[in-house]
C-alpha cells in the first residue's frame, strides 16, 4: 500500500481549525497568544487550544503550535509555563526555528520539535545538526525542491515537510527585514506588514535603460500550487505537505484541505491521474482567494515568471454565504449566514467528501417561517433540504461582478 503525506493545513482561531479538521486535514497548526509568527491572526487561548486538542484528537488529527517567533531573554523567561501547558494538553509537536526556544521546550517537556522554515534548512548537513539538536522533523525551505527534500529525508532520518500551497515569502527561507524598514514592524517576530507585496517605482536613471522609470510589483511571489505535483511527492516520501495561510478564510482552509486530501487518496489507489480529474482539482483551488499561481521549485529552480512584473492579480469569483449549522432529512438545512444573498440565488453546498451540489435559494424562511428576499449576517435561515448536507458544510456563491 502506498502512503501518502499528511495534509498539514492551517487554523488561524477554533472555527477554521474545526473547518480544517472536517474537510480531511491529517494535521493542523496553530498559534498561541504568544510566542508565533502571526501576531495579526485571531490566535488560540489556552482554553480554545485545550478546545482544538480535544475536537482534533477526537477525530484522529494531529495538533501542531508555532513556537517560531525569534525571542529576547523577557520572552523566554515567560516561555517555560506555556510550554508545559502544552505538553501536559497533548499538543503533538511544536513548531521552533530559535535554539533558545528549542532548548527550553526540551527542558520543560517531552513534546516532539519540528524546525521552521525560518531554520533555514535546505541540506543534509544542516538536518543532521538539527537532529542532534532533538529536531524530528524538518519544514524545509521553500528553495528546496522535492528530490532534494528526499535526498535530505534519506541521508538524515528524520521526517520532512514542505510547502504545497499558498503565499510565499519573497525572501530567502522567510527571513526578511523590508516590513521592518517600511514600518518599523518585525517580519521575524510576528509583525510583518507584507510591504513586498507593495507596488514599487524603480528608477533606472544611471542605467542605459529606457524607460527610465518603472512601476512594478518587482517583489510580489505568485502563490505555490503543488497540486501537480503530489504523485511526485508521494514517491519521494515526503512526510508532510503543509498548506500556507492561517490568516486566509474559511473557504480557503476547507477547498484547500478537502481537494489536496481527494487527491491523495486517488493517487493511493490509482498510479496516473487523468488529466480531466486533474483539470476538476486545479478548478476548485481558482474558487479561493489567491494570487497567479507558479509550482515555484517543486520541480525545478524558479524563473523570472514566478514573480509578477506589471499588476498583480489577488481574488475570487467565489465568497463563502453561509455554514450548515442542523439539518432536518427532507425538511431543511439551517444555515448561518456570513455574506447576504438573495432568494433565487444559486449557491454552492461543499460537502466534506465528493462534489459541490448546486443549490437554489428558492425559498429563505427564518425560523419562525417567515419568507426572506434577502438574508442578512449574523442571522439564521432556513433552506430547502440538500441530501448528504451536515453540519459545518460550507456554503458558497459565485460573486457577479
Amino acid at each position: 500500500m502506498v502512503k501518502i503525506p499528511e495534509i498539514l493545513a492551517p487554523a488561524g482561531n477554533l472555527e477554521k481549525l474545526k473547518v480544517a479538521v472536517l474537510y480531511g486535514a491529517d494535521a493542523v497548526y496553530l498559534g498561541g497568544m504568544k510566542f508565533g509568527l502571526r501576531s495579526a491572526a485571531d490566535n488560540f487561548t489556552n482554553a480554545e487550544i485545550e478546545e482544538a486538542v480535544a475536537f482534533a484528537h477526537k477525530r484522529g488529527v494531529l495538533v501542531y503550535v508555532v513556537l517560531n517567533s525569534f525571542l529576547h531573554d523577557k520572552e523566554i523567561e515567560e516561555l517555560p509555563p506555556f510550554v508545559q501547558f502544552l505538553h501536559q494538553v497533548g499538543i503533538d509537536a511544536v513548531i521552533v526555528s530559535d535554539l533558545g526556544v528549542l532548548q527550553v521546550v526540551r527542558q520543560c517537556s517531552k513534546l516532539k520539535i519540528h524546525l521552521s522554515t525560518q531554520g533555514n534548512c535546505i541540506n543534509a548537513h544542516s538536518a543532521l545538526f538539527w537532529k542532534q539538536m532533538g529536531v524530528t522533523r524538518v519544514i524545509l525551505g521553500r528553495e528546496v525542491s522535492i528530490q532534494e527534500a528526499a535526498k535530505i529525508k534519506k541521508i538524515s532520518g528524520l521526517e520532512v515537510e514542505i510547502f504545497i500551497h499558498g503565499s510565499m515569502c519573497i525572501a530567502y527561507s522567510g527571513n526578511c527585514t523590508i516590513s521592518n524598514y517600511t514600518k518599523g514592524r518585525d517580519s521575524n517576530r510576528g509583525g510583518c506588514a507584507h510591504s513586498c507585496r507593495f507596488e514599487y517605482t524603480l528608477d533606472f536613471q544611471d542605467r542605459n535603460v529606457s524607460p527610465k522609470s518603472k512601476t512594478c510589483f518587482f517583489m510580489s511571489s505568485k502563490d505555490l500550487n503543488g497540486i501537480e505535483y503530489l504523485t511526485e511527492a508521494t514517491q519521494a516520501g515526503i512526510d508532510s505537505l503543509k498548506i500556507e495561510g492561517r490568516m486566509k478564510g474559511h473557504l480557503y482552509v476547507g477547498t484547500l484541505a478537502k481537494t489536496y486530501k481527494e487527491a491523495l487518496l486517488y493517487i493511493k489507489q490509482n498510479q496516473k491521474v487523468p488529466s480531466k480529474l486533474a483539470a476538476s482539482w486545479n478548478q476548485e483551488l481558482l474558487k479561493v482567494t489567491h494570487r497567479d499561481y507558479t509550482s515555484a521549485n517543486l520541480g525545478a529552480k524558479a524563473s523570472f515568471d514566478s514573480i509578477y512584473s506589471d499588476r498583480e492579480h489577488e481574488g475570487s469569483d467565489f465568497i463563502v454565504v453561509g455554514f450548515v449549522v442542523e439539518v432536518v432529512p427532507e425538511e431543511f438545512i439551517l444555515v448561518e449566514v456570513r455574506n447576504a444573498f438573495y432568494k433565487g440565488d444559486y449557491l454552492e453546498l461543499l460537502p466534506f467528501k465528493g462534489k459541490a451540489h448546486s443549490i437554489n435559494a428558492d425559498k429563505i424562511t427564518n425560523v419562525l417561517g417567515e419568507e426572506y428576499t434577502k438574508t442578512k449576517p449574523g442571522t439564521l435561515v432556513k433552506l430547502s433540504s440538500v441530501e448528504g448536507a451536515e453540519v459545518y458544510n460550507i456554503l458558497r456563491k459565485r460573486e457577479v461582478t
